[in-house]
């Protein structure tokens, strides 16, 4: 899934976080049941959340919904990536140290990645 040029759906990333780190996707908040937390089996740290919201909550035009996944990251990669297509200040989460990413439009490779080196960092 992550070797080749493709777009990602929540539904692959949560098969990549179970096969890689045996991670289930919780559904902590009955108001947001599409929100989904994975966190580590050990500390319980999260170390992504999946969740769809309104482009509009992004400044991005429309109120479409989309699907986005919030990564926690040092604060030099976040402001590196800030400047990319398809990445975002952090939806409701610290700003300096996680980030949104629009998972339709980040290349698979990339968000595999992303989550490896946020797995890697909050299992500290």
């Amino acid at each position: 899934m992550c070797n080749r040029r493709i777009f990602i759906k929540r539904e692959e990333i949560f098969k990549y976080v179970e096969e890689k780190y045996t991670s289930q996707p919780e559904y902590l908040w009955k108001k947001y049941a599409h929100y989904a937390v994975l966190r580590h089996s050990q500390n319980r740290k999260w170390y992504a959340i999946v969740m769809d919201v309104k482009k509009e909550n992004l400044g991005l035009e429309g109120k479409e919904v989309i699907d986005i996944m919030d990564v926690k990251l040092d604060p030099e990669t976040v402001d590196i990536l800030q400047s990319s297509e398809g990445f975002f200040p952090a939806y409701h989460m610290n700003n300096s140290n996680w980030i949104s990413i629009d998972i339709a439009t980040v290349d698979s490779k990339q968000i595999c990645n992303l989550i490896d080196a946020n797995f890697d960092l909050t299992a500290k």
